[in-house]
């Protein structure tokens, strides 16, 4: 039998992707008492995510031995019709995401931390108080935003990610063995790219466009999907389809107080994804480990505990995350001209290369 969500408690997480798995484990080992809700009805499920992490994540996080279907060595670069170009060495790790999910909350369960499925915020009053969908009302010393880029707790504070990327992603056989991340940049994908992100014996095939293009997407990915069949690499069958939004805005204010709560964001809802490569699974699990720590330091009455997690933030990311931004606009205003992007600008927009780091 569930007991109920108790009235008050030390700390909220809102949303059990990554970041918010990963905080209320931080917060639970060190003994407050932390409840954490998700609206989806399982961990990790379904996956909107193109599975990817760098390999440096390991060394932190013990789910990812769990969860990792591939080893990834480099990363080949399309850009149009060109021969593509590889960055050798470029490792990481493909991800079941959906085992990744789940072991980061078995490991906050095992902390102590109460977490639940199928239950979702609906309101996040100005004194700090959180209506959940299932009738409870909670007051949190401490609440984290950890639900997505559409965060509801974001919204709450004044801190919405306005700017997004829609992104459609199909599962396909893989029919060649490949150890590289394939990437596929064009003028015919605005504000985005393709990928073909290999998987041990499927593929994740997909496409990512500023919202305006987003109707755009569905006969993107179905073209890139019938050229990389058309060649062999990939069969024809969909295994499955998703798709979801990605936040390119850089990071939002990622503090607030309602109230005598403190509020912090994590993961997407702070914005953290790169807003050129849409990578943030690991910001997403580097920043909920923070926003534990530092609700730890708010119950111990810290009161610079919001000031010293943004400062750590954004000397963690801020600097990683102005460069994407601005490699990105520079690629939007291209796109705006009445001539279309050519190669090079394209290149300076991607990581891959040389021009991408450059002053």
């Amino acid at each position: 039998m569930t007991t109920s969500i108790p009235a008050t408690i030390d700390v909220l997480c809102v949303g059990l992707g990554p970041a918010g798995a990963r905080a209320a484990a931080t917060a639970a080992r060190a003994g407050l008492a932390v409840v954490a809700v998700d609206r989806r009805r399982r961990a990790g499920l379904p996956v909107q995510c193109a599975e990817f992490v760098p390999a440096l994540i390991g060394s932190t996080v013990r789910a990812l031995a769990e969860s990792v279907r591939q080893s990834i060595r480099a990363m080949e670069t399309r850009i149009e019709a060109c021969t593509p170009d590889l960055t050798d060495p470029f490792p990481g790790q493909m991800l079941d995401r959906a085992a990744f999910d789940a072991a980061l909350v078995a490991e906050a369960v095992a902390m102590g931390a109460d977490c639940r499925f199928g239950v979702s915020a609906r309101a996040v009053g100005p004194e700090g108080c959180v209506a959940l969908s299932d009738g409870t009302h909670v007051h949190a010393s401490v609440l984290i935003g950890a639900d997505g880029p559409r965060s509801a707790v974001g919204r709450a504070i004044g801190s919405v990610n306005r700017r997004l990327v829609e992104t459609r992603q199909i599962t396909v056989p893989l029919r060649l063995p490949h150890d590289a991340t394939d990437i596929f940049l064009s003028r015919d994908i605005p504000g985005g790219y393709g990928w073909l992100f290999p998987k041990r014996d499927v593929a994740n095939v997909g496409a990512g466009v500023d919202p305006e293009h987003r109707g755009m997407l569905k006969e993107i990915v179905d073209a890139l999907h019938a050229k990389l069949a058309d060649s062999g690499r990939v069969g024809r069958e969909v295994l499955a389809i998703t798709g979801g939004a990605i936040p390119v805005g850089g990071m939002v204010k990622p503090t607030a107080t309602l109230g005598a709560t403190q509020v912090l964001l994590a993961g997407d809802a702070a914005g953290l994804a790169n807003p050129v490569t849409g990578a943030g699974i690991a910001a997403a699990v580097h920043s909920g480990t923070l926003a534990g720590e530092f609700a730890v330091e708010a119950m111990r009455g810290d009161a610079g505990t919001l000031a010293a997690y943004e400062d750590e933030l954004d000397a963690l990311f801020g600097a990683a995350l102005a460069r994407a931004r601005r490699r990105r606009d520079e690629l939007a205003q291209e796109l705006r001209s009445a001539v279309a992007p050519a190669p090079a600008a394209l290149r300076r927009g991607w990581v891959a290369y040389p021009e991408y780091w450059a002053a």
